[in-house]
């Protein structure tokens, strides 16, 4: 999910933890565009009975990767550059919404660099076509990659819409998630236009 760290989110993060928490997950990722701050603020609020992974959302020059369990900002952004520097914080590398034709800056070339990545977000809340998450699994699937999956919120609304349901923590980089996720809905796909255009922070 995004913060107010993010341009197209107004979220803040004591407030993220509340709703997270008042909708009864164990657990939240805030992967804000192109920096960890947020994540690593929100790091700090992390406890036994709710964690709080810290990640980023980098756009490299191949497009975006998300960084999970970053110790620090990642400051590349040309691809393989972001990919060593997450993984040399013990950070796991996924792609998210690979095939949705409406993200702009989706990973290009995904059939040569899939090679490099740890992941394939296989379910994304925003996602207005769910087609594209369906390709995202058969694509992880016959490649043999991880799966994650996140409800990618820009608003308090969507906390909670997309998930993994794991053991424990370690498990997501294992690879043994259960995925679940309902689509957010096209008003808030328009909310966060409306607040990337107008650059909105609360």
């Amino acid at each position: 999910m995004h913060s107010v760290y993010s341009r197209d989110s107004s979220m803040r993060i004591e407030e993220i933890i509340k709703q997270a928490k008042a909708k009864g997950l164990d657990g939240i990722a805030i992967t804000d565009h192109g920096t960890a701050r947020g994540a690593l603020e929100a790091k700090k609020l992390s406890s036994e009975d709710f964690v709080v992974i810290a990640g980023a959302e980098i756009r490299t020059d191949r497009g975006e990767v998300l960084g999970y369990f970053l110790q620090e900002e990642i400051k590349s952004r040309e691809f393989f550059e972001v990919v060593d520097e997450i993984h040399s914080q013990g950070g796991f590398v996924a792609v998210p919404h690979p095939f949705d034709p409406f993200r702009i800056y989706r990973l290009r070339g995904l059939s040569e660099l899939y090679a490099y990545v740890d992941a394939i977000e296989v379910f994304n809340s925003r996602c207005a076509m769910q087609g594209s998450n369906r390709k995202a699994l058969r694509f992880a699937l016959e490649h043999g990659l991880k799966f994650t999956a996140g409800s990618d919120a820009h608003t308090y609304a969507e906390i909670g819409s997309a998930g993994v349901m794991v053991e424990s923590v370690e498990d997501i980089i294992k690879g043994k998630v259960d995925i679940f996720g309902t689509p957010a809905g096209f008003m808030n796909l328009i909310k966060t236009k409306i607040y990337k255009t107008l650059g909105r922070r609360e």
